[in-house]
């Protein structure tokens, strides 16, 4: 068996996959609360004290930077270690990033898991760009070598923010000041991302706020949620005009990464948001966003841009890395 895993701000995943007729299968899976737990080892130890079988090797896509094989999380008070992970398990362990691990996972999944955004014919052996929006902004590369595709992690997402035009000049001066300072893209493009831009939104009094709709907002579980709700079945403008400026620059900083990494054979757009709100992404603002870059529209026209919608793409990522590493 090969055991595989998702640590997001949220919610962490394990799995255990097994060979089937040639294919790598699912077994067993839990998915828990990231907080709920003080140590990544509590989750584990709950999630294999009824295993019996032997594994062969273990894979963990993580939400943060991993450097010489151990990684603190971006978003939570854990840290990962793939030598004391190894020593616990018995086994070889390998950390990722966890757009990382979406990257490999995006390579195995059937063609029925995409929506295509753009007609751009998919160049062969080309550069790939992954962008994923969701509890934070995740960001990285694939590239040809040696006959498969390697990943190249990034913590793009921790970039600054660069506006377009007027409405994200204010955007930002908004943001710099609730933050104090430096305002990453990821601040903007991810579910707390959203909120933000609706609160800013609603304090620059940027059109006409309904009340009801407001205190739904404020007192909700997962206030983005309930913004995308409304801005997807219509049933508010304040909402609409949120998600809409959200695709945008989302498109824009789609387009930064593809620019920067010349990324031919296309851009790929996972995460846990954009399933949630692709109607949004094929109206037209993501791709304008997308393409908005002057002299160089003609070459971003010829990159294909790519919705993923399996969201266990991560999962699947790092049980394949777990397979790769006997």
């Amino acid at each position: 068996m090969f055991l595989a895993g998702d640590i997001g701000g949220t919610k962490t995943v394990l799995a255990l996959y097994g060979w089937q007729d040639g294919v790598l299968v699912s077994h067993r899976e839990t998915s828990v609360p990231s907080r709920d737990y003080p140590h990544f080892t509590d989750i584990l130890d709950a999630f294999l004290a009824i295993e019996t079988s032997t594994l062969r090797g273990a894979a963990f896509g993580v939400a943060g930077p991993v450097v010489n094989g151990c990684c603190v999380t971006t978003n939570l008070p854990w840290i990962l270690d793939e030598s004391a992970l190894s020593a616990r398990l018995l086994c070889p362990v390998k950390l990722l990033n966890d757009l990382a691990a979406a990257a490999v996972g995006m390579l195995h999944l059937p063609v029925e898991q995409s929506v295509f955004l753009s007609d751009a014919r998919v160049e062969k052996d080309g550069m790939k760009a992954v962008i994923a929006a969701g509890t934070g902004l995740g960001e990285a590369l694939l590239f040809w070598h040696a006959s498969t595709y390697q990943v190249q992690p990034t913590e793009g997402g921790h970039t600054s923010f660069a506006p377009n035009n007027a409405d994200e000049d204010a955007l930002l001066v908004y943001l710099r000041e609730k933050f104090a300072g430096h305002v990453s893209v990821e601040r903007v493009l991810s579910g707390p991302g959203l909120y933000n831009i609706w609160c800013f939104l609603r304090d620059t009094k940027r059109g006409i706020m309904d009340a009801s709709v407001c205190q739904q907002i404020e007192i909700a579980a997962d206030p983005s949620a309930a913004i995308a709700n409304h801005a997807l079945a219509d049933t508010d403008a304040i909402c609409v005009h949120a998600l809409t400026m959200f695709c945008r620059i989302y498109g824009a900083e789609a387009g930064n990464l593809a620019l920067k990494s010349l990324s031919t054979s296309g851009v790929l757009v996972g995460g846990g948001i954009a399933p949630k709100i692709l109607p949004f992404l094929q109206r037209g603002e993501f791709m304008q966003g997308f393409l908005d870059k002057g002299r160089f529209r003609a070459l971003l026209t010829s990159i294909p841009v790519v919705v993923i919608l399996e969201p266990r793409a991560p999962l699947i990522g790092a049980a394949h890395t777990a397979t790769g590493l006997l």
